[in-house]
């Protein structure tokens, strides 16, 4: 046959290929180009495992008239302009194909608004002949782009794809990677309708725990050691789990280049040769890592899917990851038993390695340690300078060697710093610690201070400074509750459908309260169905999970017929939320001290500290021992 010239269409459609794998690929793209837009919160919703439905939506800076169409051509990118830009990648997306991609297989939407814009212009394309048109529309200053029928004029292709649960489970698992990676953007995703998952971002000052939580599960976090190592243009940081927390399969690993998600061969190794000694044959390691290097010193144009990268110094990063990861857990085993304390769970200290680096010429401890160290399986060794005075490298293994492991300690031992010296601004610092409750640190500074004791059954008795103070358990849970539910009156609670929905009986003018306040249960989770004279109680939020819906549902009926149709919707949210929080405020006597502590750390993670401060105020009395110290001093 004659070569010949690919028609634009089947050129298009290869390229897809390349790109457009499933559907979770389609919403990585989509994803990522709202990340590196500037979103701070992104929709997505999914029909039918996105076979349907795709449709993303942000808040970020947008795309203008001029250039919707041009956004929709193959390699058209904002991201970067000449090779220079290219040796330097920062955002996410940058070969500019994704969208040409994926509109040569669905039907594509893409509806936008620059904030500098004064209305939204929406560019539609479709797979047969890739002609796009452009027309006004109505639009917030954002993006969202809908894609249609993934793989409709395809059907070869789209006969491989599995059921519409196993391509959502792959469209949730890519999210909760996203989630990690960011957490300052607000994530939420949808399934035909049904709200699946709500990642709310976390403020600069609020605590990472809560995202972490949300997305690996308390197991992890109860196990976790946090770690963070720098060391020149390198910085590690993230959380590890402890060989306790140890998993039966690898579902647990996630690690991030630059904010970029990650499986690659080479930093996999040294993670795993970090965990050699800690684990079993049959375990795999838990861990959430953010690597952070020079842009200029990591090449992520080397994976058609962006999920490997190549290093320039390879070995050192290799290195820098076991150091951290090695060390971390050997060292971490000695403290974790005299810093926990068993009956409460809290941390007691923070241990922390510095080490110092010499600015001397002559070899610095760090780099006699990657000397001795062995290479990673396949790396080139270079060659020996005749003139650098140095032996060769010990042969190549799969296992430290004894001179390797004492390289390493040696390095990360403290050392005595030298005052007015220059050697000092390179000094590399891990910091490894239990984030399974508040170190006493934080407590004395920011917290609400340390759980003592429970007096008469359901006095809480704390110290906080210098100070102690007492506090009623139940207000202390009301408190609680009221954080806990506090999103609602900003972005929405999370709903979770009920396996079997509940059947209620109810008036005719109950059901018109229901009708006329839907939009406010659904901020807060709570999903009712009117059918006739009866209710059915389709989800409800995760607070509520385990409460006698028989019994509430007549109560929050009661309630709602109680509010004034004259106030706000503002004012409306503001009461259910103080409701609802009384609701879930149950007395049980006796409290316990497991129950007091727990009470008190969720408080601290759900609000911030101006309002914990006024909370002291509000819930806390401190006992006046003046009296008693005085006895004491007399006797």
């Amino acid at each position: 046959m004659a070569i010949e010239i690919l028609p634009a269409r089947l050129a298009n459609q290869i390229a897809a290929g390349e790109v457009v794998e499933r559907p979770a690929s389609v919403v990585k793209e989509l994803v990522e180009n709202s990340i590196d837009a500037g979103a701070t919160r992104i929709d997505i919703d999914i029909e039918k495992g996105g076979s349907k439905l795709i449709r993303v939506r942000d808040n970020g800076s947008g795309i203008s008239k001029a250039d919707l169409q041009l956004a929709l051509s193959r390699h058209a990118t904002s991201k970067i302009h000449c090779l220079d830009d290219l040796e330097a990648i920062m955002s996410l997306g940058f070969r500019g194909e994704a969208l040409a991609s994926v509109s040569s297989v669905s039907r594509l939407t893409i509806t936008s608004r620059p904030a500098e814009q004064p209305e939204a212009w929406s560019a539609f394309a479709e797979g047969r002949d890739m002609a796009v048109n452009v027309k006004p529309a109505a639009h917030p200053v954002g993006c969202t782009v809908e894609v249609v029928d993934l793989f409709f004029n395809t059907p070869a292709r789209r006969k491989f794809l599995r059921t519409d649960k196993t391509e959502f489970s792959h469209i949730d698992e890519l999210l909760r990677r996203i989630a990690l990676s960011r957490f300052d953007i607000t994530i939420n995703l949808r399934h035909n309708g049904t709200p699946i998952r709500q990642y709310r971002r976390v403020p600069d000052n609020g605590d990472p725990l809560r995202r972490l939580k949300a997305v690996c599960g308390q197991k992890f976090v109860d196990h976790a050691l946090r770690i963070d190592l720098t060391h020149h243009d390198m910085a590690l940081r993230g959380w590890i789990c402890t060989p306790d927390g140890a998993r039966q399969q690898n579902d647990m690993q996630h690690c991030f280049v630059n904010q970029r998600m990650m499986k690659d061969k080479l930093i996999n190794h040294a993670i795993r040769q970090g965990y050699e000694q800690s684990l079993a044959h049959d375990q795999y390691a838990a861990f959430v890592l953010y690597i952070d290097v020079d842009p200029h010193q990591v090449d992520v144009n080397v994976h058609p899917a962006k999920h490997e990268v190549r290093f320039h110094q390879a070995r050192l990063v290799h290195d820098f990851i076991y150091q951290a990861i090695y060390d971390g857990l050997q060292q971490s085993q000695s403290t974790i038993d005299n810093t926990v304390n068993p009956e409460t769970g809290e941390v007691r200290e923070t241990v922390s390695y510095q080490p110092r680096a010499s600015a001397v010429a002559t070899a610095t401890p760090y780099q006699q340690a990657m000397d001795a160290f062995p290479d990673y399986p396949g790396k080139q060794q270079p060659p020996v300078c005749s003139h650098s005075g140095r032996e060769p490298r010990p042969a190549h293994s799969s296992v430290p060697s004894k001179q390797a492991t004492q390289a390493y300690q040696a390095l990360m031992t403290p050392q005595q710093s030298e005052p007015n010296t220059i050697s000092d601004p390179a000094s590399s610092k891990v910091e490894t610690s239990i984030c399974s409750a508040p170190t006493k640190t934080a407590n004395a500074q920011t917290g609400l201070g340390k759980v003592l004791s429970v007096v008469e059954q359901h006095y809480i008795l704390m110290a906080w400074q210098e100070g102690v103070w007492l506090a009623d358990y139940y207000a202390l849970e009301n408190w609680r509750h009221r954080g806990a539910l506090q999103p609602a009156l900003s972005e929405g609670l999370v709903t979770q459908p009920l396996l079997i929905p509940q059947r209620l009986s109810a008036s005719s003018s109950e059901c018109e309260f229901v009708s006329h306040y839907q939009a406010l249960l659904g901020q807060f989770g709570i999903h009712l169905r009117v059918k006739g004279q009866q209710l059915m109680v389709m989800s409800v939020c995760q607070p509520l999970r385990q409460h006698n819906l028989q019994a509430f549902i007549p109560a929050l009926l009661h309630f709602l017929s109680t509010l004034d149709p004259e106030q706000s919707h503002e004012d409306h949210s503001a009461s259910l939320w103080s409701w609802l929080a009384k609701q879930l405020t149950v007395a049980s006597d006796p409290v316990s001290l497991a129950q007091a502590v727990q009470t008190v750390s969720d408080i601290e993670q759900y609000w911030q500290s101006e309002a914990l401060e006024q909370g002291r105020q509000r819930y806390f009395k401190r006992l006046d021992l003046t009296s008693v110290i005085e006895a004491l001093q007399h006797d």
